[in-house]
């Protein structure tokens, strides 16, 4: 709810890493992992702001910040085929209105 990211290990109650205010404190309404990248995910919050963390580019902040301006989005999944090397990954963002927009992310976010 205070845009604080955690990373958890199964085995263990305390985050591996803690990213504080990376929301600039707006709620997270959802966060899921790359299909076909596993040290990327992406996080929307509140205010319809779509954050792409790339590990492996820098874990301490997010690598692009993308805002949606023309409606409030309310959830997001990601659409993709992890099996294959073609490196297609989509965003499918759900608005308020009902609407549903499909976005594709940049192949270096989505290359295996």
């Amino acid at each position: 709810s205070d845009g604080s990211i955690r990373l958890h290990q199964m085995t263990s109650e305390h985050p591996l890493m803690q990213w504080n205010g990376s929301t600039k404190g707006q709620p997270i309404t959802a966060l899921q992992w790359a299909l076909t990248r596993p040290a990327v995910f992406f996080a929307l919050d509140a205010s319809s702001n779509i954050y792409v963390w790339d590990l492996l580019e820098n874990d301490l902040l997010p690598v692009a910040k993308q805002t949606i301006p023309s409606e409030k989005v309310v959830t997001m999944t990601l659409l993709g085929e992890p099996e294959k090397a073609n490196g297609l990954l989509g965003i499918v963002l759900a608005k308020e209105s009902g609407e549903i927009d499909i976005q594709y992310v940049k192949k270096k976010w989505a290359l295996p």
